[in-house]
């Protein structure tokens, strides 16, 4: 048996652990890993540091690339899950098969939600009113056009009509 110490959850135990002083952080393949995996699933950057043991300053200062394309993390983990679907069905395999056909029909339905999404959207914009926020200066001017016009009738009568002046 190797002399490495694990803790509780089955996470190598740094050396140095309670002396004075702290080592450097040392980035593995392993933790590159966890974090891809942990920003597809969504985790916040406290989350992901808490699950690796580092403070979230070590977390943004060794995973910086990472942490950059958080947003591409899960559309690579469901790119590589499709690929190994179609791997395993393209070897025979009938679970492979299944697996594939399932994550076909999620993504499908996916893509229907994301089109239903789009056109409620553009239906809701169609129904905003185009108008702005119209204040007692505008309100004035339409009233005065309306009146000027003849659209309206106000306690002036013809007064107010231009051109039409009657002494």
């Amino acid at each position: 048996m190797s002399g490495e110490v694990f803790d509780l959850f089955g996470n190598p135990v740094r050396p140095g652990k309670g002396q004075k002083g702290r080592p450097p952080f040392e980035v593995t393949d392993k933790d590159r890993n966890k974090v891809k995996l942990l920003l597809a699933m969504g985790w916040s950057n406290q989350r992901v540091a808490n699950a690796i043991g580092v403070s979230l300053a070590t977390l943004k200062r060794y995973f910086r690339a990472e942490l950059t394309v958080r947003d591409q993390m899960r559309d690579r983990l469901e790119a590589r899950r499709l690929e190994l679907a179609m791997d395993l069905a393209n070897a025979g395999s009938t679970a492979g098969m299944r697996e594939l056909d399932r994550l076909i029909m999620k993504n499908d339905q996916k893509l229907a939600a994301a089109k239903m999404t789009q056109a409620d959207e553009a239906e809701r914009e169609e129904e905003r009113p185009t108008s702005r926020y119209v204040g007692k200066g505008e309100i004035s001017r339409k009233r005065a056009n309306a009146l000027a016009a003849g659209e309206t009738q106000s306690e002036w009568g013809s007064l107010l009509k231009p051109g039409s002046y009657e002494n």
